[in-house]
């Protein structure tokens, strides 16, 4: 239970006083420098909820609160769903999110932006469409998946991707269940920070031996292809899972990297790569809008380069309601895929798969891509802008996705770490998420503030820009008070 005279009891704006006492209140009644999330009171929220206890070197004993099923295990869920349902602890509703600013949400928004092609208003339903798709997906969708792909990136190359090279999938999320589900007893390489879902994908899935690899922000979280390298002869790892562009750094493996990395995939390890955020490239001079990143660029043989790359309608499209999503590598790959398929998840949505298909015309694609890398930059520049005039700089400006990876480390204890900052801004009624959900730890023995990723939120500049701006008065206004009471 919250104690009555918390900090993170009483929301801000009923705390007495000037704004700026208020929030010196904050600061003198929690003003410890808490070395270990058991003296952190948003640390043990986060624990309480299911999934996130420390797991032991030995099976726990059934927990009443978690395994309200004999042998059922919670997960654990994603950065997005516990903030959620924290934020609903504290008055979000979906009914009423105007009221709120969402800079979390994984998601971009989803109406008009500037220059961009009208947005889908209507489907057909033809008969056919009421029947269950193909576990693979609609021929003619996996066809149009190929012909874009080698439209973009394999234009003049003796290899081309056909449908047998594509399986559609209900999410990025069943792409990588699936991808998981045939992978067998192997050493896993993932990078930490990354995506938060993998977290997840590495516990469920006991086959997949997790081995982790921290990345250096004092080299821009790179990938050291060379390092990874002797990983593989050292660690004997057969499975290299990554984003890119990344989540939550938006940072991108790009040119000689890229494809040094690809290389790999013909040496007898599988490279799987989330490209969900491939569009989200922001570029530096004008002949570069409209261009984007993949991994499909560097395959010399699609059947044979052990690739696999998993993208859709989500992100680039700004469609994450369709669920229409695509998994790329060899022919033998997706007659697996298929196979899992058929016990995960049953395929996709038959209708929307139908109605996917003009979406993926190069003219089509070309209109979207070149309009969302212009609104997007501008979203970017806006919300980076409005940090510096606070000074509180963003240590590594992302260069791709809709996120800011920032640093709290600069705020007073105990602001300066993610999920009391959270918390915090939760009885404002913004939401952004813990940098601790991208510390990719399927064991989660480790404390919480031991973690590299401790002192950082991600911040979404996906939602509309009068959305951010809502936000950002109150995490900068938070940033701005508190920093003050450094002096």
């Amino acid at each position: 239970m919250t104690h009555p005279h918390s900090p993170l009891h009483t929301p801000f704006h009923s705390r007495p006083g000037t704004p700026i006492q208020r929030f010196k209140d904050i600061v003198l009644d929690a003003m410890k420098h808490y070395k270990h999330e058991h003296e952190s009171e948003a640390h043990q929220i986060f624990r309480q909820a299911a999934g996130h206890t420390v797991k032991a070197a030995l099976p726990q004993t059934i927990n009443p609160d978690e395994e309200t099923v004999p042998g059922i295990e919670h997960p654990g869920s994603t950065g997005v769903i516990y903030c959620s349902d924290r934020a609903m602890a504290n008055g979000f509703s979906y009914a009423a999110s105007h009221e709120w600013s969402n800079l979390g949400q994984g998601a971009p928004e989803v109406g008009e932006i500037p220059n961009a092609p009208p947005r889908p208003t209507s489907i057909p339903l033809p008969t056919d469409s009421l029947e269950y798709a193909p576990t693979t997906g609609v021929k003619a969708l996996r066809e149009a998946v190929a012909n874009l792909y080698n439209h973009t990136y394999r234009q003049g190359k003796e290899s081309q991707y056909t449908f047998e090279n594509v399986c559609i999938v209900p999410g990025g999320r069943a792409g990588l269940s699936r991808v998981a589900a045939v992978i067998g007893d192997v050493y896993t390489s993932y990078q930490v920070p990354d995506y938060t879902a993998y977290d997840q994908m590495l516990s469920s899935f006991k086959r997949l031996v997790p081995v982790p690899t921290a990345l250096d922000p004092k080299t821009k979280y790179r990938l050291d292809i060379a390092q990874t390298k002797k990983d593989i002869q050292t660690q004997g790892l057969q499975i290299i899972l990554a984003s890119n562009p990344r989540n939550p750094t938006g940072q991108v493996i790009r040119g000689n990297d890229l494809k040094d990395l690809v290389a790999i995939g013909r040496e007898g390890t599988t490279i799987v790569l989330d490209e969900f955020y491939s569009w989200y490239i922001y570029p530096e001079t004008e002949q570069d809008y409209g261009h984007s990143i993949s991994s499909a660029a560097y395959v010399e043989d699609v059947n044979q380069d052990s690739i696999v790359i998993i993208d859709g309608l989500t992100k680039n499209w700004r469609l994450p309601g369709w669920r229409i999503c695509w998994v790329i590598g060899p022919r033998n790959l997706i007659t697996a895929l298929s196979q899992s398929g058929s016990f995960l998840d049953g395929g996709a949505n038959h209708p929307m798969q139908l109605a996917a298909i003009q979406l993926l015309d190069p003219a089509h694609v070309k209109a979207e891509k070149e309009a969302l890398q212009r609104h997007f930059k501008a979203k970017r520049d806006h919300v980076l802008k409005r940090l510096h005039n606070m000074h509180l700089d963003v240590d590594i400006p992302p260069t791709s996705t809709f996120y800011i990876w920032l640093n709290l480390e600069r705020l007073p204890p105990p602001l300066n770490n993610g999920l009391t900052f959270f918390e915090e801004l939760l009885k404002e009624q913004t939401i952004v998420i813990p940098g601790i959900f991208f510390d990719i730890n399927p064991s989660h023995r480790r404390n919480l503030f031991s973690s590299p990723c401790h002192h950082f939120i991600r911040i979404s500049f996906g939602p509309p820009m009068e959305d951010l701006d809502k936000g950002m008065k109150i995490v900068i206004f938070c940033v701005d008070n508190g920093g003050s009471l450094m002096h």
